[in-house]
């Protein structure tokens, strides 16, 4: 586990309602991981994906973004695919999976009640994320999944978001040094509605690495 070099603690209790949230979850699943959730991957990756939260039964339970639900699934073939991890399937801290060149993160930390943050709770995960943001190497990219994690790396980098407006392969010049690139998210209603195919999906991860390849 690599965690974000200042202020990011595995005990933050910043949000009195995630807070108690967690407990409640805690004393109903005592083998959940049911605390902040730690980004994954190297702490030098060109490529930081920006999810929304922790899900219920996914990282919340096993302490990894993204693993053990249906968005995971989804995601950590796609970046298999790619070559941008060891594995396409990612099912404990403990799997052995490595990422390559990529680092996986939440605008929010911990599981919110019905996967909905409130702004509040955004903004005290932002610092949080401003670190991952700030380890980005230069011609880093972002993949920012769903419009609550487009908003929050616009926050942390204090971008106006009128000049940015989140829109599915949009991709965006941040700054000299960094781009970000949106995709709706990768969950289940997303795709089952097909508002979100797997080809979409994999569409922004095909241009991601072409950027990168770019000389």
């Amino acid at each position: 586990m690599q965690i974000s070099k200042k202020t990011f603690s595995l005990d933050c209790r910043k949000c009195p309602r995630l807070a108690s949230f967690l407990a409640q979850v805690r004393e109903d699943c005592p083998d959940y991981y049911a605390r902040p959730v730690p980004s994954f991957g190297d702490l030098n990756a060109r490529v930081l994906i920006v999810g929304l939260a922790p899900g219920m039964h996914g990282a919340n339970r096993t302490g990894r973004p993204f693993t053990g639900d249906h968005a995971g699934v989804l995601l950590y073939q796609t970046i298999y695919d790619l070559g941008f991890s060891t594995h396409p399937v990612s099912e404990s801290e403990s799997d052995g999976l490595q990422l390559k060149d990529c680092r996986i993160t939440n605008a929010v930390r911990c599981l919110p009640p019905q996967n909905k943050p409130i702004g509040s709770e955004v903004n005290n995960c932002n610092p949080f994320l401003l670190e991952e943001l700030e380890q980005v190497p230069k011609q880093g990219i972002i993949i920012a999944l769903g419009s609550v994690a487009h908003t929050a790396v616009l926050k942390a980098l204090k971008l106006k978001q009128s000049l940015y407006p989140f829109g599915h392969e949009s991709i965006h010049q941040l700054n000299p040094d960094l781009r970000m690139i949106d995709s709706y998210h990768c969950s289940r209603y997303n795709t089952q509605t097909r508002r979100l195919t797997h080809e979409m999906f994999r569409s922004v991860f095909v241009r991601t690495r072409e950027l990168l390849d770019q000389k």
